[in-house]
């Protein structure tokens, strides 16, 4: 229908292509009602165009008409959570690996941060230093640092999403070269996909349950735990609601 539609109209097979390319991405049938919207507001605004602007361009914007502020709760609550507690334990300098760079880089602004990553960022702050490096390998001594995070990282590794190896045993090893360069007495803050059982999303990630996370940390002491379940954030770990996300505050003890 839609074919045929774009094949008999010239202009409408212009507008089709233009917006679809700009947009880059699989054209969707209800696109087309958001096409006219944004025409319809375009003639709108030309009969009371401001002269001060000498130039118009076209740029379609046509999927932000929501009616709630988008928004990803996994980030918004690792983020926010892991902000609090940076600015609840006051470290002198922090260290985090893979997290996210846009909140890395605001929190760098209040406490000094080195960011480990295996892809370079592009961009400098000041207080935010950026190493290329491995969590599999990371260049530092044992017991060397007194403040460190990792959300949303570990469970990665070794299944080739990023061009990694392929690596049955991947978070294992990442969290245990988390675990060496803490300092006795460190904070480690962490996060990881929860499930009702130990799952593989391939290649996506993995999931883990409670019980396994804390064998994994078994010689660090719990401070807290938080459990995102689409858009609650709760104390507990509920295995009946599935995949969700565990947020964790560990101390190394020994």
């Amino acid at each position: 229908m839609l074919r045929n539609f774009l094949k008999n109209n010239n202009l409408a097979k212009a507008i089709y292509f233009r917006v679809a390319f700009i947009l880059n991405h699989e054209f969707r049938l209800s696109d087309l009602k958001n096409i006219f919207w944004y025409f319809e507001n375009y003639f709108k605004i030309k009969k009371t165009f401001n002269s001060n602007f000498i130039t118009f361009k076209f740029f379609p914007c046509l999927n932000d008409k929501t009616s709630l502020t988008p928004m990803d709760p996994v980030y918004f609550f690792q983020d926010t959570w892991m902000a609090r507690k940076i600015f609840e334990l006051k470290p002198k300098y922090h260290f985090d690996v893979g997290s996210s760079a846009k909140t890395i880089g605001i929190l760098s602004q209040f406490v000094p941060i080195t960011m480990v990553d295996i892809r370079p960022l592009p961009l400098e702050l000041p207080n935010l230093n950026f190493i290329k490096g491995s969590i599999l390998d990371l260049p530092f001594e044992d017991n060397s640092i007194d403040s460190i995070s990792s959300l949303c990282v570990v469970e990665h590794i070794g299944l080739g999403r990023y061009g990694d190896p392929i690596d049955s045993l991947g978070s294992e090893k990442s969290i245990l070269e988390l675990k060496r360069v803490l300092s006795i007495g460190g904070v480690i803050l962490f996060s990881v996909p929860v499930d009702s059982s130990n799952t593989v999303y391939f290649n996506a990630h993995r999931a883990f349950t409670r019980d396994y996370i804390l064998s994994l940390f078994h010689d660090f002491e719990l401070l807290e735990e938080k459990y995102q379940y689409g858009y609650e954030l709760i104390d507990n770990f509920v295995p009946e609601r599935g995949f969700g996300t565990g947020l964790f505050m560990f101390k190394k003890l020994m």
